[in-house]
């Protein structure tokens, strides 16, 4: 073995022969050399020290300015097209490297100043970070649609698209993205999608069919129904990044870090990208669709490293910044254009109201006549065509069948037909506004007659039975969970009544104790297996408490009021104790406030989440004076209390088609009772137990934070809260909360609890956790320093196997958590040592769990003696 002076020494005698790395020339002589070519070539006769003078990049322009020459001299002498030289293999982390080509550039490459001109099927350099589509770049997508003329742009689109394979580019969508995520107005954000639905109609139906253009606007490839499912974690889209992009992890989490959204970090991405190896194939609707269908129908083995190519090839495609970050944004399924379902709708009902596809005949109104009415008589034609479209798609929220159907017919009455309802495909269901007690709720409906019910603490199930016993269930967001009930497969065939051939039910699913029929919280239930569920496996029972019937034998009773619905679906079916039910209600007026009021009590006591009312028949004498239909809320905003008097939302008006329905004869219009899929009405009131002022709170702990996801990346969102254990002095995590909170409040917030990233000066932060706060969970991005208390509201208290909080008061392997969190206010009131206890936690979860009162407890609470402080009104 060689001692380590003789090392040097062989080391130094290689630098004294001038032995140097091998360089970029080294390996094109090389190649050269096998093609056949002499070594007088200009790349061979290079030195080899120029790999030390130049960069890889200059060298490799240099070589292709050379070898451009020789082609050009060789095409003067030969008549024969020369042979494609073999691709150069190059590592994806390269920022340059050559491609063959025997395509022209585009005018974008051209205009590029650093793009180069091809010459047969030479290796060119290739830009990918401005390669963008200046054609469809340059269509005013957000001018009014009144004023829009997409045939003065089709023919033109047509012609580049068939330079590029003959479908819509997915430059077209890119545009109107960019263009919808830039602006707050809603008139705006519609207008710019009905334009881009027009051209669509008018140049490329084939993009529109089936549905193509749709789905890739609103986060998703399929309707809820219909199981498929990207599948891709983040990791896929960040080796796609690093691979295509040619970022290390240190450089793609410092973008990540300060820009927070995967989007954004794509376009950052794209735009340090020089080269690719290979000219980008323009994306195309279609295609990305299609690329999407892929990676969801991908499964077993190799299907990882399946998904994972196609990623690569789309990013690897896209053009230019914008693309690519609304690739990567459509891969997380997380758009973040500031348009939902709705306005999609109402896009679409304009665009087929002025547009029609070649060849179709169903009438249209003219844009020229349509600019000389005025604003309120725009106002009600827009709406009649959005109400069609809306009850349409609520009716069969499938986008495959409502567009095909206005590809050929356009907005008609007719379309209602086409699209009505259909066994196997659920309906949206109807939904109840939200009220703070049973005081308003006796406000609102005075003067009519209505029915309360246990709003139970499981899953709303929509329940399909045809002729032949076939069943589907279906969630509340119209997921397909069949699989997971076996036993109500099993079940529903079997509780039709006589004369019941096929129907469409709804009911809640609610754990339930098979032998007492006492009821279970929802926690129980979701600790059943959610898919192939084997019968004979099942641990926790489970019974269909009906409350709606919508379909009966081939005929929709949407129509009918609830008093006839619920009549023929208790005449109807059978009932099954501890298994088949219906839910259990009282018929009132708001002239029985008490009888109300005790059930309301005995729902809460029976471990329900509050009661349903609902208006049991349709008075067209009575005008409803109450605050008329909700407005459609998202998700996540559905917990929130409504607070009277709010302010309209910016950018909401009649021009916009959102109809305020507190103006003019809709503040008048009857409150009926009938199925009104999709919308929130207050025909049904949900008085629930934590919407109720007089029901606790907890005071908690803020100690650690999350960075944000999109527009809250640089705020704390989630934030961990934690409850105090007297005995030990610890602080024990109890939840995460993202509720409640404004910007006002994240920004102070985030000032309050600052890591110093920006400021590069901590306050009230930790790197560390701290020994005194027990939590088991994932890390949060940073641990305040206990210094504030926070009054939070919540649904239940759940036993949790992440929280540590009461852990040993009430199960020795689990401690407690909250459902539902939601942030009230501060408690500036109170200091650290005042918020609440692991104890009192305990408590509220055995107060929660506790069974029916006794019949003794009874009688002892109507003499007052222990009369329930959060039952008072």
């Amino acid at each position: 073995m060689s001692s380590p002076a003789k090392k040097r020494k062989l080391n130094d005698g290689g630098k004294q022969k001038g032995t140097q790395p091998k360089g970029l020339e080294f390996f094109f002589a090389k190649q050269r050399q096998t093609n056949g070519e002499t070594s007088s070539s200009p790349a061979a006769e290079l030195p080899t020290t120029t790999s030390t003078e130049l960069t890889d990049e200059e060298l490799a322009r240099k070589l292709q300015a050379e070898w451009d020459q020789e082609v050009v001299g060789e095409s003067n002498n030969e008549t024969e097209k020369p042979q494609s030289p073999p691709p150069v293999q190059s590592s994806p982390f390269d920022t340059t490297t050559l491609s063959p080509t025997t395509k022209p550039a585009t005018s974008a490459e051209k205009a590029d100043e650093k793009a180069t001109v091809t010459f047969g099927s030479t290796l060119t350099l290739q830009s990918t970070g401005v390669a963008e589509d200046t054609i469809t770049a340059s269509i005013p997508l957000d001018e009014s649609p009144l004023t829009f003329e997409p045939s003065k742009y089709t023919d033109a689109l047509r012609h580049h698209w068939a330079a590029e394979g003959g479908n819509a580019s997915y430059a077209l969508l890119t545009r109107c993205f960019v263009l919808v995520s830039g602006t707050t107005s809603r008139i705006k954000i519609v207008d710019t999608l009905v334009n881009c639905l027009r051209i669509l109609i008018e140049g490329d139906p084939s993009s529109f069919l089936p549905a193509r253009k749709v789905w890739l606007a609103t986060n998703s490839i399929s309707p809820a129904y219909i199981s498929l499912e990207l599948g891709l974690g983040g990791s896929a889209i960040s080796k796609a990044l690093k691979q295509v992009c040619g970022l290390d992890n240190r450089s793609l989490k410092a973008i990540y870090d300060k820009y927070g959204d995967a989007g954004d970090v794509a376009f950052e991405a794209k735009k340090r990208q020089s080269f690719t190896l290979r000219r980008p194939k323009p994306l195309t609707i279609k295609g990305v669709y299609q690329s999407l269908v892929k990676i969801a129908s991908s499964q077993g083995q190799g299907s990882a490293e399946a998904k994972q190519r196609i990623v690569d090839r789309l990013l690897q495609d896209a053009r230019g910044g914008e693309e690519s970050r609304f690739i990567v944004r459509t891969l997380c399924q997380h758009l973040r254009i500031g348009a939902v379902k709705t306005t999609m709708l109402i896009a679409m009902s304009r665009a087929f109201l002025l547009s029609r596809p070649p060849g179709a005949d169903f009438p249209i109104r003219s844009t020229s006549e349509l600019a000389k009415f005025k604003k309120e008589e725009i106002t009600e034609i827009w709406g009649k065509s959005e109400e069609i479209v809306k009850a349409c798609f609520a009716r069969r929220p499938n986008y495959n069948d409502l567009i095909p159907a206005l590809l050929e017919i356009g907005i008609t009455e007719e379309l209602l037909v086409r699209c009505g309802l259909a066994l196997h495909i659920p309906l949206r269901p109807m939904l109840g506004s939200i009220t703070r007690d049973l005081s308003e709720m006796l406000t609102k409906l005075q003067g009519r007659g209505f029915s309360c019910e246990y709003k139970y603490d499981g899953q709303r199930a929509q329940v399909h039975c045809d002729a032949q016993g076939k069943v589907s269930i279906f969630s509340r967001h119209l997921e397909l969970m069949t699989d997971k009930y076996p036993d109500l497969v099993e079940l529903v065939p079997k509780i039709r009544g006589e004369g019941v051939s096929s129907f469409i039910m709804e009911g809640e699913v609610v754990a339930v104790d098979r032998d007492s029929g006492d009821l279970k919280n929802f926690q129980t239930l979701t600790n059943r297996a959610r898919k192939d569920v084997d019968i004979g496996s099942i641990k926790v029972d489970v019974c269909l408490f009906a409350f709606d019937l919508m379909y009966l034998n081939d005929q929709p009773l949407l129509d009918r009021s609830f008093r006839e619905r619920r009549e023929l679906l208790k005449s109807l079916f059978t009932e099954v104790p501890h298994h088949f039910t219906w839910v259990k209600s009282l018929d009132a007026t708001s002239s029985d406030p008490e009888t109300v009021l005790e059930f309301f009590r005995s729902a809460t006591e029976n471990k329900c989440e509050g009661i349903m009312v609902k208006t049991l028949d349709n008075l067209m004498d009575i005008p409803y004076l109450g605050d008329g239909e909700g407005p459609e809320v998202e998700e996540s905003e559905k917990l929130s209390i409504p607070k009277k008097g709010k302010a309209k939302k910016k950018g909401k008006g009649p021009e916009h088609g959102e109809r305020d329905e507190k103006k003019g004869s809709s503040r008048h219009k009857p409150l009926l009772a009938t199925y009104e899929p999709d919308k929130r009405l207050d025909s049904w009131l949900k008085v629930k137990k934590d919407y109720n002022s007089s029901f606790d709170t907890l005071d908690l702990i803020p100690i650690a934070g999350w960075h944000g996801q999109g527009r809250k990346a640089k705020w704390w969102s989630p934030v961990l809260l934690a409850v105090r254990n007297e005995e030990t002095g610890m602080l024990e995590a109890v939840c995460k909360c993202i509720s409640g909170f404004t910007d006002v409040f994240y920004k102070a917030t985030k000032q309050f609890y600052d890591d110093g990233e920006e400021t590069g000066e901590p306050k009230n932060t930790r790197t560390q956790k701290p020994s005194f706060i027990e939590y088991s969970g994932p890390l949060p991005d940073v641990w305040f320093e206990p210094q504030e208390v926070w009054e939070m509201a919540f649904a239940d208290v759940t036993l949790s196997p992440t929280y540590t909080a009461a852990i040993g008061l009430v199960s020795d392997e689990r401690g407690l958590s909250l459902r539902f969190p939601r942030f009230l206010k501060k408690r500036d009131d109170k200091s650290l040592e005042e918020a609440s206890t692991n104890e009192f936690l305990a408590g509220l979860w055995r107060k929660q769990e506790a069974k029916t009162v006794p019949t003794e407890r009874k009688e002892e609470k109507e003499n007052g003696e222990h009369e329930e402080a959060e039952y008072e009104e």
